[in-house]
């Protein structure tokens, strides 16, 4: 069930991920919040400069790593604009995070790359239930799938035009 308040982090992710595409690099954008609410941090993509694995789910894990407790960490939630990789997902059960919530799909994604001919990435796109056990994982919200979608649009297209 997704919250007024889960769709105000939701929200956040989205403006996150303008900020990479922004910066030219993808769209995507993530916030970990603790139990109480309180946002504890935040980040967006940075693979732009060739390193593929500087997802914001697995910058947060390691924020949360060095910085909660296991009991903290268990009661976080993550919000992200699209739904985990398999290694950001790992990395969210290796450091033992709470519930994940995020506005678009890694099935809806495979499905928007394909249709804009975009190949696909050497790691398969698979559910965060088939990479980690015992989440709580809400999602997707169509409302903001939509807006996420457009933002994959504008970077593709940029990345074309710049090819």
């Amino acid at each position: 069930m997704i919250s007024d308040l889960d769709m105000k982090h939701l929200r956040r992710c989205v403006e996150l991920a303008e900020i990479a595409l922004e910066k030219g690099d993808e769209p995507f954008g993530s916030v970990l919040v603790s139990a109480d609410g309180d946002v504890l941090a935040e980040d967006h993509n940075h693979v732009a400069g060739g390193d593929n694995t500087q997802h914001p789910e697995f910058a947060l894990a390691r924020w949360a790593a060095a910085n909660l407790t296991p009991e903290e960490r268990s009661m976080a939630t993550v919000y992200t604009s699209g739904e985990h990789c398999p290694m950001c997902a790992a990395a969210h059960g290796w450091v033992g995070l709470g519930r994940i919530v995020y506005a678009s799909s890694s099935r809806q994604l495979a499905e928007w790359l394909n249709e804009m001919g975009v190949a696909p990435t050497r790691v398969r796109n698979l559910p965060i239930q088939d990479v980690i056990r015992d989440t709580i994982v809400d999602g997707p919200v169509p409302e903001l799938a939509e807006q996420v979608r457009q933002l994959h649009r504008q970077f593709y297209t940029a990345k074309r035009k710049n090819s």
